[in-house]
This record gives C-alpha cells, structure tokens and sequence, in this order.
C-alpha cells in the first residue's frame, strides 16, 4: 500500500488510530479513526405525541459538557411531576433550490410564470430517482435576470439532503437540454444559489420549513416548580421574559434558552448531520402565565429541524444503538425522532446559572 503523505502525523497516535477491519465500512475519505466523546442518557421524561408515541423516553447526548445531563434530568423531573410533555409535527420539507440564469428580467419573468404548466414533467422526472422522494410544490423567486426555484420535497424517513440534490440534479438538466430550455432562453445553470438555506440560519428557514416543523409544549404546576426547582413558576416566567426582552436588544435569532445545545448532543449520538444545527438555531419558547391558577404554558416551536433515521451516519452501529435506546430505529420513526429532540430541548428551563457552574466545576 502506497504511504500517505500525511502519515508520519499519526505516529504515536494511539487513541485516534483504529485496524483497517474497524474503518473499513466507514464512508470518509482518508479515514484514520475515530474520535471518542462521551455518551450520556437523560431521562425518563413523560412524553404523548402522534402515532402512539406516548409514556417514558430517553435521549442520549453526545456532549464534552459537564452538567448538561444533570440539567436535563432536573428539568425532565418537573416536568413529570406536572404530566410530561407533549408534541405534534406541523409539517416537513426538504428543500433545494437551483438557479437558472437568462439574458434579461423580461425573460426570467417569462419563465417564472411557466413554471406551472412545467411542474407535471419536472415532478416526474424528479420522482423518478428515488422511491421515497416525492415533490411538494415549486416556488420561482426572481433575482435581475434569474430564477430561484423553491423545491420542497418529502423523503421518507431520510433526512433527504443528498437526496433531493440528486433529483433537483436530474431534472434542471433535463429542462436546460430539452427544446423547452432553448424556447426560455436558458443561458446557465448551478444546483443552488443558497436560498436553501443548507446548514445556514437564515429567516427563509423560518418562513419555509427545511426538515421537520414540530412544536412541543406543556404546562408547569406552581407547587412543581417551587418543590423541584427551588422558585415559583411566576419568577421562571418573569426570567424568561427578562431573558426575552435582552434576546431583542441584543438583535437575538429565535427566542429561547440553549436548544442547540441539546440539538447538537442528540446529532452527533445519532448520526445526523452536526452542520444542521446551524439551521435549527432559529426556535420560538412562548411562556404563558395563568395569574389565576400560578399555572405556566410553555411551548417550543421549531420550524426547520432536518433529520434522519434511515441513510448517512445513522448506518453506524454506535448510532444505531442510540436509536434503539431513544425508540427511534426503523421505518416510520422520523416524526418520533423529531418530537423527541423538541420535547428533550425544554430541559434548559430548569436550568440556574450558579448551580450549572458549580456542578461543571466539580
């Protein structure tokens, strides 16, 4: 075997390096090994969503963080004190959106409102590179001389970025070498111009979901919060209010307290793409005080959450397995898997600064 010429940079290396036999299924180039980060599980937390997911769940964090798993099981303890949680998926998506260029606005104009009658062949064709892909709905954007089309997939129980980039792919070079694209006027192509959004916090993730669209929520008993967490459910209110209003000043994207840092810690423990985090860091926490009953709603929203449960580094065996111990292996399991990540983000409610220094100081 010929030498790499970085392979004097593994010499003595020994906690990275792994056998051939153990790095030979994984699908990185250059593989050398593997790099360890702890695993810990949280839970039990009550849970009710779509689909019979209901009772007690647990997620596993990959993290290097001190007390975060600490933080989540405080969290999940008030929150079963006061019935669990509870979640629904509102909607999905996975979106691509190419570019098509031509030699003036009048043009691009002209194709934008053709796009209608060209759906039907471009769903075709598009559909026709995968059994689990299906097109939802093509919305042109016109920037100067070029068309932005927003096409919004489904995938099964893909996340579906490589996915739709295959048919989005397959089909606009179809159209551009169709006499279809000679009669438009077609002068360029590129598969994206980056209002997909991929693996970048952007507004139009907000509007247009990219992932799974999942809200969760529950309500918080006075008596819970003042036994478990040491503080009324109206100072937690008024905390996060507080935490709000600074979010604001502060030109803050999203309303809400660390979700990324749970998202994040359930990515890298279930192989989807850590880079997605960077899409999900948009999420709305909406406190609700009932001044009569000193009962606090408290909602999560998330728009855009790409997951997976079947295809990328969810094939690995350690990622696997925590899909077995969360439930979330198999066909049929995004929406749980989604549900799941929403509801084990409100964990951070529970959360006081002074405590989380100290336990992580220990």
């Amino acid at each position: 075997m010929a030498t790499k010429p970085w392979q004097h940079l593994l010499q003595d290396k020994k906690q990275i390096i792994h056998t051939p036999e153990e790095i030979s299924k994984i699908k990185v180039e250059n593989c050398i090994g593997f790099v360890k980060i702890p695993v810990g599980i949280a839970g039990p937390l009550l849970v009710d969503g779509p689909n019979a997911t209901n009772g007690q769940v647990y997620a596993t964090l990959a993290t290097t963080e001190a007390a975060l798993i600490a933080s989540c099981a405080r969290g999940y303890k008030v929150f079963n004190a006061c019935g669990g949680l509870q979640f629904d998926i509102l909607g999905e998506g996975m979106s691509r959106v190419p570019v098509f260029k031509f030699p003036t606005p009048r043009h691009a104009i002209n194709f934008a409102k053709s796009v209608p009658e060209l759906q039907s062949q471009f769903t075709t064709i598009a559909e026709s590179t995968s059994k689990h892909l299906r097109l939802q709905h093509i919305v042109p954007h016109i920037i100067g001389s070029s068309i932005h089309p927003y096409i919004s997939y489904s995938c099964g129980d893909a996340s579906g970025q490589n996915m739709v980039t295959i048919a989005t792919q397959k089909a606009c070079q179809m159209l551009v070498t169709s006499p279809q694209g000679s009669e438009y006027e077609i002068i360029g192509f590129q598969i994206d111009g980056n209002i997909s959004s991929d693996k970048t916090p952007s507004w139009g993730n907000v509007r247009m979901t990219r992932g799974e669209e999942v809200m969760a929520w529950e309500t918080l008993m006075n008596s819970a919060c003042e036994k478990i967490l040491g503080t009324s459910s109206y100072n937690l209110y008024t905390t996060l209010i507080t935490g709000k209003e600074g979010g604001i000043r502060n030109g803050q994207f999203g309303c809400n307290i660390d979700t990324s840092n749970i998202v994040a810690a359930i990515f890298i423990a279930t192989g989807q793409d850590a880079a997605c985090v960077a899409e999900v860091c948009w999420s709305h926490l909406v406190p609700e005080y009932d001044f009569h009953t000193k009962d606090m709603k408290i909602s999560l929203y998330l728009p855009s959450l790409p997951v997976g449960v079947i295809g990328g580094g969810t094939v690995y065996e350690t990622q696997n397995e925590c899909f077995q111990i969360m439930k979330c292996a198999g066909p049929g399991m995004k929406g749980r898997f989604a549900g799941l990540i929403a509801s084990c983000s409100h964990q951070r409610l529970a959360r006081t600064s002074q405590q989380h220094i100290q336990k992580s100081r220990m």
